[in-house]
């Protein structure tokens, strides 16, 4: 399954927050499901309304994803 890309700079590798600061490295599918890159990691706790860009300075959500390189 194809992963949705970042609408500025189109990589595919995000990151989330959770309370204290953590980040957590994710992927995004085509049918809008976040999942960690290492599959022993969890999302609990982690605020996934906002995803940020590894590769640009892009923020947002879901939403703005696209699946266009």
């Amino acid at each position: 399954m194809k992963n949705l890309l970042c609408p500025q700079c189109k990589i595919r590798r995000f990151y989330v927050l959770n309370a204290t600061g953590d980040r957590l490295v994710i992927t995004v599918t085509e049918d809008q499901k976040i999942q960690p890159i290492h599959e022993n990691e969890s999302l609990d706790g982690f605020d996934t309304s906002v995803l940020y860009c590894l590769g640009c300075s892009w923020k947002g959500t879901i939403n703005m994803l696209t699946n266009k390189p």
